[in-house]
């Protein structure tokens, strides 16, 4: 008996050993998987472990970035980021997500020197957050501007008729879910949506205002959705100075921030189950059209998306005339 119990208590010792072995082993294992991706690494994660200067883009239609704002938020709290650069080129997009993403980069720029260079273009809603920053470097030939705000929704009375469709409905009140796609839009209605446009104008043009060294007589005068190019936009106040990312780091070093600090741009976490998701759904979608596969990434790139934007927007259309309130 006395046997067997010794190698009942040999064999615990022996399975605790090897216990204690394999949690070595894959402690040993993740420390190199994580100096693996940090020697190699091709994200910026190599660089954001030491001080930089943090660069994020803002390119394409403006929305509600909920990602992108969680990533400036974690810049704002990164000790080792000594300085920022917001990379603008965007048309603009919705109000909302301009608003969003405009005080989340006050906040940061509370804590952080921030800067914006612009690339082709800062128009509507992408003008509005570079104001965010505190000084804004633009190409000479840059597109500066379009201050302003519009809504648009489509109109199928037309198809409508043609197709001897009707619809009726039953409501609590006549402006009740209108302007609506299905119905002519009356006096009314347009009266409530320009009520609600020249509102959302005045805060955008106070924004404008506020931060930029000019007078709200100044600001309304060329806030009627014209755009500049970067030297017209220098001599009218709306960036600070002319050039690329080398600019924005002299400012940068005006503020304290060493020059010579590596320029590290804090790239969105890549997330390949929805990407394969999103990229076989566009290309149903496509085939269904009867478009070649690839067709719907070709049309985001072109900013097709702004034909479904949703509610207020601060957007550049160059092919057509913009609609004010």
């Amino acid at each position: 008996m006395a046997t067997r119990a010794d190698d009942l208590i040999e064999r615990h010792r022996l399975r605790r050993k090897l216990t204690f072995w394999r949690v070595a082993a894959l402690a040993v294992a993740g420390f190199g998987i994580a100096a693996a991706a940090y020697a190699l690494g091709d994200d910026g994660f190599r660089g954001r472990a030491v001080d930089h200067i943090a660069k994020i883009k803002i390119e394409g239609t403006i929305t509600e970035d909920e990602k992108l704002i969680e990533r400036l938020e974690d810049i704002r709290k990164a000790n080792h980021v000594k300085g920022v650069i917001l990379s603008i080129d965007s048309p603009g997009g919705t109000t909302v997500g301009g608003e969003a993403i405009y005080e989340q980069v006050r906040k940061l720029a509370r804590d952080k020197p921030v800067a914006a260079q612009v690339g082709t273009l800062a128009a509507s809603a992408g003008y509005m957050i570079a104001t965010a920053t505190d000084h804004i470097v633009a190409r000479q030939s840059s597109i500066i501007g379009s201050i302003g705000v519009l809504i648009q929704f489509p109109n199928f009375t037309n198809m409508m008729e043609k197709l001897g469709i009707t619809l009726d409905e039953v409501k609590s009140s006549p402006l009740k879910a209108e302007p609506s796609p299905f119905n002519p839009t009356t006096e009314p209605e347009r009266a409530m949506l320009r009520s609600m446009i020249l509102d959302s104008y005045d805060w955008f043009v106070g924004l404008v205002e506020e931060r930029r060294p000019l007078s709200r007589a100044e600001v309304t005068a060329i806030a009627d959705g014209s755009v500049f190019t970067g030297r017209q936009a220098l001599q009218r106040k709306l960036v600070d100075s002319l050039g690329g990312e080398e600019k924005a780091i002299d400012w940068l070093g005006t503020k304290g921030v060493d020059t010579k600090l590596e320029v590290v741009e804090w790239k969105p976490e890549k997330s390949s189950g929805g990407f394969f998701f999103s990229q076989a759904l566009s290309n149903r979608i496509a085939q269904a059209l009867g478009l070649p596969s690839g067709s719907l990434d070709v049309l985001h790139e072109l900013g097709a998306e702004r034909l479904f934007l949703d509610g207020l927007l601060s957007v550049w259309h160059p092919e057509r005339a913009a609609i004010r309130g």
